[in-house]
């Protein structure tokens, strides 16, 4: 009894502890690591290059990188120094230029030249809650030294070092709107972004807390998002902002699974209160068949004995007649006879039967139900083929990096998309892989007719893995509109050769519900 007693109390204790915190997906901050770059300083003189020092950054638009102000400070007073970003993929860097520079809130922004394009992050507009799990990313100087880089490897392409930890809320530096966290940093790392568990930017990494005697807790400050996007707009920079809550995938899956199973238990439920009520509905229509099968067979028994009576009346008659030797008469009655008799026969075999009640009853049902039904169109058979108009549904979708916006759809009954791109057919139904050249992310797309739902899933690659991609994109050959469900079937077939390379689970999930356009 005491053994039950504890047990219990300590479920109660773990059913009242708070919920924890989202943890970060390490697919999320892998993808936002490649918009995270190394910003160096070097000084030329001649054909010799020194670096002086170096930082981090990222991307908010393919051309700008964000970083902290000190870091670009030797800038400001040496027009002999010049600034580089180096990427964590590829084959070099770029030369950047100062745009902005404001050691108010220690931020800078940086303008790469020589046609560079980046990966840039999505940046979270939204609160950061207390607890909250975050990821510093960046370039700390110690990492480097350990390695024992040398300045070439230093302006040559390398991963960002990724450290996680947890927001500590309610703590700013006086001088500027900060958030304090425990994501671990080193020098290196300014400049570098903090993310959320879906990897969105929620603030710049900036400065530690500095111990005299080095045995206190380690905390950090990064600069907060109403910082960075005063200063962006300051300087007519639009970066992608989402603030729509985290949610993972697989919670989008056990979501999914619990709306299956809700839209399972609720038409079954329906299907049960139909059976009932057509049962009532049967049991009715059964005794009202039973009276007017019962009224039947009395009646008809009455008229079998009324024209029984009448035959036996006109057989008299005819007996008579034959006695008296009037053959007219006689042929007269006892042909009525014949005919009464038969009617007789007629009423008794007509008369409805006991096993009769079941089936009017049957038809009554039937009857009852046509009217409603007929002349209009069956809720479960919508339009398959047509224009729509798709429409975000957030409940059942991640975004992280995207763009929200609706999407106008023409879909043909053949899998044609638009007119122009054909979609294949696999066991999961319609969809196409897009593969783009200029862009390293790969889109899964889906249509499913029957539900008027458009799925996008986006997996956010690395440069292997798109160079991968890309080389079996040109092992394929899509075919064209019209061309039938059987190539439609060998190119859904051929696409899995690409789906084949991609992760398990998308960084993206967007799924739209689609309405037919009048």
């Amino acid at each position: 009894m005491l053994r039950r007693l504890i047990a219990s109390l300590l479920v109660s204790l773990l059913l009242a502890l708070p919920a924890a915190p989202a943890l970060a997906d390490p697919a999320d901050i892998a993808a936002a690591s490649r918009g995270v770059v190394r910003v160096v300083i070097v000084q030329t003189e001649g054909r010799n290059s020194t670096m002086i020092g170096h930082g981090s950054g990222f991307a908010v638009t393919p051309e700008y990188v964000v970083t902290n102000a000190h870091v670009v400070e030797a800038l400001r007073q040496d027009d002999t120094l010049i600034a580089g970003v180096v990427p964590p993929e590829g084959r070099g860097g770029y030369e950047a230029k100062v745009v902005a520079y404001s050691p108010r809130n220690d931020l800078a922004l940086l303008k790469i030249q020589g046609g560079g394009h980046l990966t840039p992050l999505s940046l979270y507009a939204g609160q950061v809650a207390d607890g909250a799990d975050v990821s510093a990313v960046g370039y700390p100087g110690n990492v480097d030294l350990a390695q024992g880089l040398s300045l070439s490897d230093l302006v040559s392409p390398q991963a960002a070092v990724k450290t996680r930890g947890y927001v500590s809320a309610g703590r700013s530096s006086k001088e500027f709107d900060t958030i304090l966290h425990t994501a671990p940093i080193g020098a290196g790392n300014s400049g570098g972004p903090l993310l959320d568990a879906c990897g969105r930017v929620v603030g710049v990494n900036s400065f530690g807390t500095v111990s005299d005697n080095g045995t206190d807790s380690a905390f950090y400050f990064a600069i907060s998002m109403r910082e960075l996007a005063r200063f962006l707009q300051q300087n007519g920079v639009q970066a992608h902002a989402s603030d729509l809550p985290c949610t993972s995938i697989a919670d989008l899956d056990r979501a999914e699974s619990e709306r299956a199973a809700g839209d399972q238990a609720r038409q079954a439920a329906e299907a049960q209160a139909k059976q009932n009520a057509r049962a009532r509905a049967l049991e009715l229509a059964r005794r009202q068949a039973e009276i007017d099968v019962l009224t039947q067979r009395d009646n008809g028994m009455a008229i079998a004995v009324l024209l029984l009576v009448a035959t036996l009346g006109a057989g008299g008659a005819a007996f008579i007649y034959a006695q008296r030797d009037n053959a007219r008469a006689t042929r007269l009655a006892g042909g009525g006879a014949l005919v009464l008799l038969l009617g007789t026969v007629a009423a008794w075999a007509l008369r409805p039967s006991l096993q009769s009640i079941d089936s009017r009853a049957e038809d009554i049902v039937a009857a009852s139900a046509t009217p409603a039904s007929s002349g209009s169109t069956a809720p479960g058979a919508p339009a398959r083929a047509g224009k729509f108009i798709c429409v975000l549904d957030p409940q059942r979708s991640r975004v992280t990096v995207s763009d929200i916006t609706d999407v106008p759809i023409t879909w043909s009954q053949d899998g044609c998309m638009n007119g122009r791109s054909q979609y294949g057919l696999a066991g999961d139904g319609w969809s196409r892989v897009l593969v783009p050249n200029g862009e390293d992310a790969i889109a899964v797309t889906h249509f499913d007719p029957e539900s008027h739902t458009y799925t996008v899933e986006r997996f956010l690659m690395g440069l292997d893995a798109m160079n991968q991609a890309r080389a079996a994109r040109q092992k394929i050959v899509a075919p064209a509109c019209g061309a039938g469900d059987a190539e439609a079937r060998r190119f859904g077939d051929a696409q899995q050769a690409i789906r084949a390379l991609l992760p398990g689970e998308p960084n993206e999930r967007m799924r739209y519900n689609c309405q037919p356009v009048p």
